[in-house]
């Protein structure tokens, strides 16, 4: 698949995407600058939410509508959603800036009315988020763009992945293997399902949405083959915001990206060959070389050849066989050890 022009899969560099979220903390001043920051940290694409408290949920406070525990725990939905969301009437000027900038931008559509203005801001891709995969009508509405659609996994068993990617059709997608504990701990991770939604979901790219702390989670993910990586973005923790405990700062979103892209370029190939990089290492491997001085006809002795470095002279596999033979000219300590230097072996018992 590929997103505004840039190809996503394997052969690619993952594909890094900073999650707004709500951590604009209500100043579009701020969501624009974490727009700029996120072209800076080595961002591919800065990813909105769009929705209203009231596209969402409703105002009540009636049994399930506080949340218990957590970072958000004793809030009703209607409260931290009206802080979180990100209003409508900023999403022009993000996406404005964010083009400007050579930026790719898209955003999470909770319901019909927010795909729809998505629409008619071009926006190159869809994200279903984890909570939203189970809203089919939601991802057949967002696929009949046509646009490629990226589903979080968060919660999901994978017959609802199932449904879902089937609701999906035929539009470009990518799977993001999820978990929805904020913040996560790396052990709740178990990154070994990104390589088998890849395998269960063939044509499908395969990636993460992380929830934990820090980036060792993100490049382990690069390694197990995530071809795609979301990641919560803050300019500062310290400033608070409804995701800011388990989002990165523009510093360290950086240091992920270059990690990632390093640890993918790593993982290469199955290759057992010389490298580049080791060519001229084979010179100081170890190989036979004469250690004190040998006259003419004298034996080749424990005491006059070994193995050392460098790898000059005879591989050391055959030490055994000149052991014993003579030299057939005077042998300098310090040369290396060749055939042409030793008498020929004697004949075995049968000629």
């Amino acid at each position: 698949m590929s997103i505004a022009g840039r190809p996503i899969g394997r052969g690619h560099p993952p594909y890094l995407i900073a999650e707004m979220s709500g951590n604009h903390n209500g100043d579009l001043s701020r969501a624009l600058a974490l727009v700029e920051a996120a072209k800076e940290a080595g961002a591919d694409a800065v990813k909105l939410q769009t929705y209203t408290a009231d596209t969402i949920t409703i105002a009540h406070d009636g049994p399930g509508f506080r949340l218990e525990g957590g970072l958000w725990g004793g809030r009703t939905l209607h409260d931290l959603y009206r802080e979180a969301h990100t209003p409508w009437e900023w999403h022009a000027p993000l996406f404005e800036r964010a083009r400007s900038l050579g930026l790719t931008i898209f955003s999470s559509p909770f319901d019909e009315t927010a795909i729809e203005l998505l629409e008619d801001l071009d926006a190159p891709a869809f994200k279903i988020a984890s909570f939203e995969l189970i809203d089919l009508p939601l991802i057949r509405r967002a696929a009949r763009s046509g646009r490629p659609l990226i589903i979080s996994t968060g919660l999901a068993t994978l017959g609802e992945i199932e449904e879902a990617v089937a609701a999906a059709g035929d539009v470009p997608l990518a799977l993001l293997h999820c978990v929805s504990g904020y913040p996560t701990p790396p052990e709740d991770c178990n990154l070994r399902t990104i390589p088998h939604l890849a395998e269960c979901f063939s044509g499908v790219a395969a990636g993460l949405s992380d929830h934990s702390q820090g980036i060792a989670v993100p490049v382990a993910a690069a390694v197990m083959g995530a071809t795609v990586i979301e990641k919560h973005f803050t300019l500062s923790r310290a400033d608070g915001g409804v995701d800011s405990a388990f989002s990165l700062e523009p510093a360290e979103f950086r240091a992920m990206a270059d990690a990632v892209r390093t640890a993918t370029a790593a993982m290469g190939r199955v290759d057992y060959g010389v490298k580049p990089s080791e060519a001229g290492g084979r010179d100081y491997r170890r190989s036979l070389y004469v250690v004190a001085d040998v006259e003419a006809g004298e034996p080749l002795t424990a005491a006059n050849v070994r193995s050392i470095r460098p790898g000059f002279g005879m591989a050391p596999k055959h030490l055994p066989d000149v052991l014993g033979r003579r030299a057939v000219r005077r042998l300098n300590r310090g040369e290396p050890l060749g055939w042409d230097m030793l008498t020929p072996a004697p004949e075995g018992p049968h000629g």
